[in-house]
């Protein structure tokens, strides 16, 4: 971190007061290509203020039609680079500041599941490319290479462990050569490959994020506890701790809440946009028992959450209440979509270029306020 100059994670102020954030005037609007913006890096960023990454690629592709729901394999970057590209470009406009790079699910074990092993290294560059592309069309954002949850680890057996590690190594080397920024690892809910990916990654000699994901057991996989593995993860090196995806923000908050407390690095949080609640923690187990049709595989994750989402303004509140907290690296997960990012880059005060298009409710034909507006439809209002 910077020095004594720069704002405490645990004292960030009021969202939109203090230091602007890079990339931004006083007023929040964009003064893309100042110098100090270009060379930022992640910690730079944290250092002056919030900083956002949209995550959800997974969910809003397939919403999309460009990826497969359940086998979930980024194949888009090599059979549609411009749907990925358009997704990226989204997510920018709406504020994500780290551009990252869409290879979740793209290792060397769940490509063997799909039989297309030797796709392997070209979708990662293609993947790395794109996002490159994108993120130097707005000067100073950042692009991060990504590894992930590889469904293998066994804290029992070192020969998954071994593999796991040469996935991990094989990806961060795509990364760096490829030109990013900094280091992803992601949804990890066994403690151990948290920390593995964590030693991976800090080959690179980049920043590094690390968050997890854990389970409804309220513990990581392993049986070591959640604030505990951020605090392993912290000591171990990582520049950012934190939680992503599985949990909505009413199951991930008090646990984000504990770690800002036990932990004196920044700390992320980017939950999955959907009503968990403590009988239903993760959004695996959330259950939709109105539904007049239910899914064929009889759960609803992950093609039938959509009555069970989060409204934008839930997660508007919990993106105040996380910064409020001390937390500055902030987006949301799987159902992600370009509206919710602006959601979360509008409460700590950010206008993005998407905001030109925020909600105006005031000259809404019926709900509205406007003057203009025929009083004797305005009346038909609460009869609609």
């Amino acid at each position: 971190m910077a020095g004594s100059d720069a704002p405490s994670p645990h004292t960030p102020g009021i969202p939109g007061a203090g230091a602007p954030v890079p990339g931004t005037s006083d007023a929040g609007t964009s003064d893309a290509g100042a110098p100090a913006t270009a060379a930022a890096t992640l910690t730079e960023r944290l250092d002056a203020g919030p900083v956002i990454c949209a995550e959800g690629f997974l969910f809003e592709l397939e919403r999309r039609g460009y990826l497969s729901a359940g086998e979930f394999v980024p194949e888009v970057a090599l059979e549609h680079p411009e749907a990925l590209r358009a997704l990226h470009l989204d997510f920018q406009r709406a504020g994500s500041d780290i551009v990252e790079a869409f290879t979740y699910n793209g290792h060397r074990e769940k490509m063997r599941v799909i039989g297309k092993e030797e796709l392997l290294e070209p979708l990662n560059r293609a993947a790395l490319r794109i996002a490159r592309e994108v993120a130097d069309s707005n000067p100073g954002d950042l692009v991060a290479g990504n590894i992930s949850n590889t469904n293998i680890w066994d804290p029992a057996d070192p020969r998954s462990q071994a593999d796991v590690r040469a996935m991990f190594d094989e990806m961060v080397g795509w990364a760096v050569e490829e030109g990013a920024d900094l280091i992803i690892g992601e949804t990890f809910y066994y403690a151990g490959e948290a920390l593995a990916a964590l030693e991976s990654a800090q080959a690179s000699g980049l920043p590094v994020v690390v968050t997890v994901a854990p389970m409804a057991f309220q513990e990581m996989a392993d049986g070591v506890g959640v604030v505990e593995t951020a605090q392993r993860l912290e000591q171990a090196g990582a520049d950012v701790v934190g939680m992503n995806c599985f949990r909505g923000p009413a199951t991930m908050m008090p646990f984000i809440r504990q770690i800002r407390e036990a932990v004196a690095c920044y700390v992320a949080a980017l939950p999955v946009p959907y009503r968990t609640t403590d009988e239903e923690p993760t959004f695996f187990n959330l259950s939709d028992p109105h539904a007049p049709v239910p899914s064929p595989h009889g759960r609803a994750f992950p093609t039938a959450l959509d009555p069970l989402a989060a409204n934008r303004y839930e997660i508007r509140r919990f993106a105040e209440d996380a910064y409020a907290a001390g937390v500055h690296y902030l987006g949301v997960c799987c159902g992600a979509s370009p509206m919710l990012i602006r959601e979360v880059a509008e409460a700590v005060g950010r206008v993005t270029p998407a905001s030109r298009y925020s909600e105006r409710m005031e000259n809404h034909f019926m709900y509205g306020t406007n003057a203009r507006l025929a009083q004797h439809i305005v009346d038909l209002g609460d009869r609609a």
